[in-house]
């Protein structure tokens, strides 16, 4: 038996334009009431369960308050397509413990909600979002900015991320919103360039018309998606959806190409038919691995909402519908954030910043996964931003449209092809006489795209009705031509009209953030056929010609950061280590015996002066026995010294500080600091400081509060700190005085640095030091590092700006793959015997290359601006010249380098 309670009166003025004579909005009461307890002290969450009574639908909700009294801002979390309100009950939690009011439903059609599925219809799912905000109107908890307006957000991801935007142009009361990973035209997104997105709309309409989703039918969906039993829209050929829908989508996929009034319709159900109402603080997230709805429908909504003058935040963040959610905790904890500056109006609440893009970080020792990063800009910049030019061979080329559109080329997969693509197993595929080819030539230095490149093409179809379909793709292929790489698996289609005797089109790529490195090539591919999309049934020939150069956007603004998190999430990691520090007893009091009375290995007297010696060292994968991190690694700093570490990507060099530091154990070998071994605890790393991978600090503390913070914690006197030394070192002026969450990059970097000085120890490790620092402190810093060594200390610092580590570092350690490379002084590397630069007379292909290579003695060989940079093993000087006049190379010069550049790049192969 089921208790209704009284029916709630809506504000007349809301009541007479959204109701429209409709009857009274009813609730009725669920589950009742439940309480979630909280551990380590915060408020226990109180949940209301209700099914409210909407004209035509029931829909089902949870409400969501904790703490005690006094007015707060509301928040609506909406869910995924084929979702339920389950799926976002541990983030509405949380905001509740924030100090929220949160109120949860499952979707007309989805859950224990009735109603039919209306793709967010501006006369029923829109409205019942209103409804829902009247009804957090007359909650007491719930604080108002007038009458029967509550103040109130909306945020969601994909089918709840575009209501957040309906909802904000629909009705004015709603506040701010965080919208993710969700679509700004659903027509362009389902139809992009008017070519059929068959295989994501197949996958919505046919499990839709099986009576709802089932659980995890789509990335976004969860559990709880499958339709209520019994529901008499379950028994209709189309499940739950609208008639009109279903009606639409069977058409479309019996003509393989979208009408007019399939557009009209998706369209009108879109956030962008209401684009120039959207005036509140919108922060858009939106995924990289997303074939379903690519970054461009994020910048499409930037730009419409920014032009209504209102604020907004950008992040491209890792996963999408054909990823999965990868940064969910990072992503929640910004919309939290947001809705802090923009809901509570706490001015102090650090938003982020404009935009922000995750990026490959490396892989993680511990367990072989992939490391984000987070590269910001002060501004957006859009798809288009600082855009390069590259030449693309290849003449005119023709290529066929098999007849049925089969067998089809292959990129994305909905729901699994970013995983693939990340984990380095894309299934990209194009079959031959199916596509035509254009190639750049190798690039000089490492590219970043960052937008949708773009090239000019001419077409010409024999196609009845002179149309065409076509499959852009843009491949990073290695030097190997074999190693192709297709970014996040995206593909961009276009349809061309009226082709008879050519037509030209600009053909916009799939928008994607991906570093390109030196000497690897831009391979464009135009085919005919893609499995995701539907392609002509009747078989044609199509002719392409590139016309014009290939334009990458590079946005030169955007920074990369040197730790894993973002700025507005670094704090608590601290809190968490001085807890630790403090429970075990750590202290740095110098007591070196306590190594031997544990058990560990004596000290070697014989290495008390010596900073630095690692031995064998070796460290695994997680789970496996042939991948390495660091293979037997060995090595030895002197006193005095500044030492840099370089390798590329992968090469270990943070695993092998992180082995330095204690924080991680290795599988084999030994790192000994001043004689004694290193171990988790150990005494002797009072003696090191450190910055590795970026540096937690409290954010609502002064930065100089946080530096005294720190050193309470090691349990060692406040004189010894040199408090002053590290503050002159770090240069923050009156910034010491502020909130650390009011620090720009470069600050905190600063601050960090300063913090791994306090105590001045006699080993110090800087792990990318100079990320966030402007030219004139990058050259502070490289100050900084040589006179602290000349008093007799050591520095070992890894930088990726080979021009910063050749002037201020003594010695040098290259690592490639986890392997030592070399080591030794900065000059014998960089201008060592065994290396030469080979000058030519002009330029010589790879086929050139690698017979220089492949010849007797020699080591390896790499491009360089005019020549050739080769390695010697056994060769001499004398011999390589004959060897190179024999092949024909046209020299004009050989010598020794002096470049760090050129040596590096020749150390690990030209593989940097």
């Amino acid at each position: 038996m089921k208790l209704r309670s009284p029916k709630l009166r809506l504000p007349r003025r809301r009541r007479s334009r959204l109701l429209a004579g409709a009857a009274a909005l009813a609730v009725v009461a669920g589950a009742g009431t439940w309480t979630a307890a909280a551990s380590g002290g915060a408020p226990p969450v109180h949940r209301q369960d209700r099914t409210v009574e909407m004209p035509g639908a029931g829909i089902d909700t949870s409400y969501f308050t904790a703490g005690g009294g006094g007015k707060r801002p509301a928040v609506l979390l909406g869910h995924g397509f084929g979702g339920s309100k389950d799926d976002v009950r541990a983030q509405a939690e949380q905001l509740a413990r924030d100090g929220y009011a949160v109120l949860t439903w499952s979707a007309r059609g989805f859950g224990r909600s009735g109603g039919q599925i209306g793709l967010n219809d501006p006369e029923h799912e829109v409205k019942d979002v209103s409804r829902l905000v009247d009804w957090l109107a007359q909650q007491p908890e719930v604080r108002l900015d007038g009458d029967g307006d509550p103040r109130v957000g909306v945020a969601g991801a994909s089918y709840g991320g575009a209501i957040s935007l309906l909802a904000a142009g629909y009705d004015g009361r709603i506040d701010a919103i965080a919208p993710q990973i969700t679509y700004w035209n659903l027509a362009d997104s389902l139809f992009p360039q008017g070519v059929f997105k068959k295989l994501w709309a197949g996958l919505f309409f046919t499990t839709g018309s099986a009576g709802g989703m089932q659980p995890g039918a789509l990335p976004t969906g969860g559990a709880g998606a499958a339709a209520a039993a019994g529901s008499p829209e379950a028994a209709t050929a189309c499940g739950r959806f609208q008639p009109e829908l279903c009606a639409m989508y069977e058409r479309v996929a019996v003509a393989g190409k979208p009408d007019a009034e399939a557009r009209a319709l998706l369209e009108r159900r879109s956030p962008s038919a209401v684009g120039d109402r959207i005036k509140v603080p919108t922060l858009i997230v939106q995924g990289q691995e997303d074939s379903l709805f690519p970054l461009d429908q994020a910048d499409a909504m930037a730009k419409a909402i920014t032009a209504n003058g209102a604020p907004v935040s950008v992040d491209w963040a890792a996963g999408g519908h054909d990823g999965g959610l990868r940064e969910s905790g990072r992503v929640e904890a910004r919309v939290a954030a947001w809705f802090d500056r923009y809901l509570k109006e706490d001015h102090g609440a650090d938003t982020g910043p404009a935009f922000r893009v995750s990026r490959s970080g490396g892989i993680d020792s511990t367990d072989g996964a992939v490391r984000l990063r987070g590269a910001s800009g002060e501004r957006y910049p859009g798809l288009t931003s600082g855009p390069r030019e590259f030449a693309l061979s290849g003449r005119e080329q023709g290529f066929a449209n098999p007849a049925g559109g089969a067998p089809p080329a292959l990129s994305s997969l909905p729901g699994i092809g970013g995983q693939l693509a990340a984990f380095g197993a894309g299934l990209s595929l194009d079959f031959p006489g199916q596509n035509a080819r254009f190639e750049s030539e190798p690039l000089a230095e490492e590219v970043r795209i960052t937008g949708t490149p773009a090239v000019t093409l001419n077409v010409r179809s024999t196609a009845a009705d002179g149309s065409a379909v076509l499959f852009g793709k843009l491949y990073d292929v290695g030097p190997d031509g074999r190693q192709a790489v297709l970014p996040s698996q995206l593909v961009a289609p276009v349809r061309i009209e009226n082709a008879q005797q050519g037509a030209k089109v600009e053909l916009r790529l799939p928008a994607v953030d991906h570093a390109v490195e030196a000497g690897h090539r831009l391979r464009l591919v135009v085919a005919a056929t893609d499995l995701g999309y539907a392609s002509p049934a009747a078989p044609a020939t199509y002719t392409v010609t590139a016309q014009g150069a290939l334009a990458v956007p590079v946005a030169d603004g955007v920074r990369t950061a040197s730790a894993g998190l973002p700025a507005w999430t670094w704090g608590l990691p601290l809190g968490a280590a001085l807890l630790a520090a403090a429970l075990l007893g750590i202290r740095r009091t110098g007591r070196e015996g306590a190594g031997a009375r544990a058990g560990g290995p004596q000290p070697d007297p014989a290495l008390a002066d010596v900073p630095l010696e690692i031995t064998g060292l070796t460290k695994r994968y997680a789970k496996a026995q042939d991948l390495y991190a660091v293979r037997d690694l060995s090595f030895r700093v002197e006193k005095g010294q500044v030492l840099g570490l370089l390798g590329p990507n992968g090469a270990g060099k943070t695993t092998t500080l992180r082995m330095l530091m204690g924080l991680i154990s290795p599988d084999a070998g030994e790192i000994r600091v001043f004689g004694h071994a290193v171990r988790a605890g150990a005494p002797v790393l009072s003696r090191v400081g450190a910055f590795v991978e970026g540096a937690g600090f409290l954010p609502h503390l002064s930065g100089r509060a946080n530096l005294e913070l720190y050193w309470q914690a090691t349990g060692r006197p406040a004189g010894d700190a040199h408090m002053a030394d590290a503050l002159e070192i770090a240069g923050l002026g009156d910034a010491l005085e502020r909130a650390v969450r009011t620090y720009s990059q470069g600050m905190r970097q600063r601050l960090a640095i300063a913090q791994a000085m306090l105590g001045m120890p006699d080993l110090l490790i800087l792990d990318e030091p100079t990320n966030g620092l402007d030219p004139p402190q990058i050259r502070e810093m490289r100050d900084v590092m040589i006179r602290y060594a000349a008093g007799g200390r050591t520095v070992i610092v890894s930088s990726h700006l080979l021009s910063e580590v050749e002037q201020s570092c003594t010695h040098l350690v290259v690592m490639d793959r986890g392997r030592l490379v070399q080591a030794g002084e900065v000059a014998e590397i960089t201008g060592g015997g065994d290396v030469l630069l080979v000058t030519l007379a002009e330029p010589v292909d790879e086929v050139v290359v690698g017979k220089v290579a492949a010849l007797e003695g020699v080591g390896s060989v790499a491009t360089a601006d005019d020549g050739l940079l080769v390695r010697l093993e056994g060769a001499t000087a004398a011999g390589l010249i004959a060897e190179l006049v024999r092949l024909e190379v046209p020299v004009s010069a050989v010598g020794p380098h002096r470049r760090l550049e050129d040596a590096f790049l020749t150390l690990i192969g030209g593989a940097a």
